[in-house]
């Protein structure tokens, strides 16, 4: 007998990936005041001297290069890049990228780790080797911000070879279609919602921006346009 395959829906915990990421900061500094002191205060100098918009478009870039990191191993590995939705939500503190369709296992395993190791752990050490501070920064930035994407791979990479993966309408949630109850698989900064034996995709732009979001990046121009001029 066939068994009946189910979408199993687990949702983020904002606040338990921001605590997360606090703790991956104090690790990554502790870390790096001992074995690169002199690159540590060479980037916070180097921050300190730069002008405040220029800083602000350097980190805006980076962390945008993070989601097209996901898409690209999305695509790489399986995904339609016409299923992906690339977002902004920064009164929740995240950029996003959604891919609106069934992927693989390995699909999401390689696609969540991307922008960890290509532009946190690579460019970490690249940093290290020509004594690049601002690279430094960029990359300690970025390393603190995977505490979502490291949340979803450890609960995933437990998970049955055979099971898909799919993203939904909201940027915190996920579900995960398989013929197996994995209901009781709860883990650290995700919580269960329930089952479904089929799930909506909403058709969705391509780019979504919250309007919170474009107050915030507005508020955060005005301020770095003022100053210029003090």
């Amino acid at each position: 007998m066939k068994k009946i395959k189910n979408y199993y829906i687990y949702q983020m915990n904002s606040f338990t990936i921001n605590a997360i990421s606090l703790v991956l900061l104090i690790l990554l500094i502790i870390f790096a005041t001992i074995t690169t002191p002199y690159l540590l205060s060479e980037s916070l100098i180097s921050i300190a001297n730069m002008n405040l918009l220029l800083f602000f478009i350097l980190f805006f870039a980076y962390l945008i290069l993070h989601e097209i990191l996901h898409s690209i191993a999305y695509v790489i590995y399986g995904g339609k890049y016409n299923k992906i939705v690339y977002g902004m939500s920064l009164e929740k503190g995240i950029l996003y990228c959604l891919c609106k369709q069934n992927v693989t296992r390995r699909n999401i395993l390689h696609s969540l780790m991307y922008p960890l190791f290509f532009i946190g752990i690579v460019t970490y050490i690249i940093s290290i080797i020509f004594n690049l501070p601002l690279l430094f920064a960029l990359s300690i930035f970025n390393l603190i911000g995977c505490g979502g994407d490291i949340i979803m791979f450890i609960f995933i990479s437990k998970l049955d070879k055979d099971i898909m993966f799919t993203e939904l309408d909201d940027e915190m949630s996920f579900s995960i279609y398989t013929d197996k109850d994995i209901s009781k698989n709860n883990h650290f900064g995700l919580k269960y919602l329930g089952v479904k034996n089929n799930i909506e995709r909403n058709d969705l732009e391509k780019i979504r921006i919250s309007k919170a979001s474009k107050i915030i990046i507005l508020v955060l121009l005005i301020l770095c346009i003022i100053t210029l001029f003090i």
